[in-house]
């Protein structure tokens, strides 16, 4: 995959089986997407209501909330149209029908090659993003993740990968603060070369952002990370 072609995504992993949730994470950081972990229904589910994700893995025997309870309520209750894909020992017609009956978008059998986990994840994201997926916006910052095109009041801005990576983060959780040691694992995983790097990202990001501007976006929260608040919510 060329580097205009990237999509980093950000994957949620709903598995009680640390291995198997620590083998997917693993594959999928490799590649430079972000992942989050639970390892029971409940915190998952709440995980999944209050973040956004391309996709969510998920497991159908967990604690707390079974995989299928976890589909129902998310598409029923919370009408959350974020792909799910589901995994399972379980293999008869029955049970796949089920999980699709409660909402999920697919069905892989345990054992499964981490190859084929990752061509249906991608396949789901193309899916959801072909039905009409919205670009991000934060204030006349618009930002569509798929085409990696970047604009802020109609003026197109030109970003390397890793400040794309970041302003992907900052965009999906604004108003609220994204700590820097969760932006340093995304870019670097456990081995961030320094602080001066990213800072040197963020300074990347205002130039082009919000140096051009009346009102600037990113603000730094001292001693927690940054965050990116449209001028109209500057009490966030």
């Amino acid at each position: 995959m060329g580097l205009k072609d990237f999509r980093a995504l950000r994957i949620l992993i709903v598995e009680d089986n640390i291995d198997i949730a620590e083998n997917i994470a693993d594959y999928f950081e490799l590649q430079d997407h972000v992942t989050d972990f639970a390892m029971d229904g409940i915190g998952g589910l709440h995980l999944a209501l209050t973040q956004e994700y391309d996709a969510i893995i998920l497991d159908i025997m967990l604690p707390g909330m079974d995989g299928l309870t976890f589909c129902r309520k998310l598409r029923e209750e919370c009408e959350k149209a974020t792909p799910v894909l589901l995994l399972t020992a379980r293999d008869t017609l029955g049970d796949k029908l089920e999980g699709f009956d409660a909402g999920a978008d697919d069905y892989l059998v345990k054992p499964f090659e981490l190859e084929e986990l990752n061509a249906r994840v991608q396949a789901l994201v193309r899916r959801s993003d072909q039905a009409g997926k919205k670009p991000l916006r934060v204030g006349d910052l618009e930002l569509d993740v798929g085409k990696r095109i970047v604009q802020r009041a109609g003026r197109p801005i030109e970003l390397n990968r890793a400040c794309l990576k970041i302003l992907v983060m900052l965009m999906r959780a604004s108003p609220n603060v994204v700590p820097r040691q969760e932006i340093e694992y995304a870019l670097w995983s456990d081995m961030p070369p320094g602080s001066d790097v990213l800072r040197s990202h963020i300074y990347t990001l205002r130039r082009v952002i919000d140096k051009p501007f009346k009102r600037p976006l990113i603000q730094t929260v001292h001693g927690i990370g940054y965050k990116l608040v449209a001028p109209n919510d500057l009490s966030a």
